[in-house]
């Protein structure tokens, strides 16, 4: 198609251009549905997995110490010293090396009481040292409490106690294993949905968290005595993953 422009006739000039955009737009448009669809490139699906492990717990870890209050510091800090060494004399006793106390505090602070108008005045000094104690038998925990607190009377102190298991590892692993084999479930299935199949894994992204559920495991009594009642629970590993995959 040839169309010829007067170059006399400048008042048409703008609507013979609008024209001829308009027929090369048809024309364009003719060509692209004469031409046939090419095949797209197949898509993806990302969906998201969630896996958990659990385990009973292998191994306690206690923070214990000891704190006492005297008249001088000198008194305060002797004191101590011999229940710190009751105490970790006690739980030597129960089976526990070296390798497995740490000493995580210790501090010696003045003692402050006000009278009655509003005064304070020194009255003593407080000394003390908190020690963490891994029981790597789990069933002795209670035994290992009762003894400290037995060592060292008032000046005893059981700031906490908490429970895991020796191979976090394995456990994480356990978990990994089940949030993969949930997301490749739920990206099969949308695959099958769409009428495609599964194709390659494109990426894979984690996301970790653990928790524990307690449940009433507690230690009982024995001929050297009542231990003091722990509930050990159970150590959950959880993890969630986002996959994706490509459709064919």
């Amino acid at each position: 198609m040839v169309i010829s422009l007067d170059q006399g006739s400048g008042s048409h000039i703008p609507s013979l251009r609008r024209f001829l955009w308009a027929s090369a737009l048809a024309v364009a448009c003719l060509i692209t549905i004469a031409i046939p669809a090419q095949a797209t490139e197949s898509g993806t699906v990302a969906v998201g997995g969630h896996g958990e492990a659990s385990a009973v717990p292998d191994l306690a870890v206690i923070s214990v110490g000891v704190e006492v209050r005297k008249p001088t510091a000198a008194e305060a800090v002797e004191a101590h010293a011999t229940s710190a060494r009751a105490l970790l004399d006690s739980v030597h006793a129960q089976g526990v090396s070296d390798r497995d106390i740490r000493t995580e505090n210790m501090w010696l602070n003045p003692v402050y009481e006000y009278d009655e108008s509003g005064n304070s005045h020194l009255a003593g000094f407080q000394a003390g040292q908190a020690f963490s104690v891994k029981v790597r038998d789990v069933t002795k925990t209670g035994k290992v409490l009762r003894a400290a607190v037995d060592a060292v009377g008032d000046a005893g102190r059981i700031n906490g106690v908490s429970f895991d298991v020796e191979d976090r590892a394995a456990l994480r692993h356990r978990a990994r294993a089940a949030a993969f084999k949930d997301a490749r479930a739920k990206a099969a299935q949308y695959a099958q949905l769409s009428g495609q199949r599964l194709g390659d894994l494109l990426s894979v992204n984690e996301a970790a968290s653990s928790g524990a559920a307690p449940i009433p495991m507690l230690s009982s009594q024995d001929a050297d005595g009542v231990p003091v009642p722990v509930a050990l629970g159970e150590i959950r590993e959880e993890i969630d993953v986002v996959v994706v995959y490509q459709m064919r």
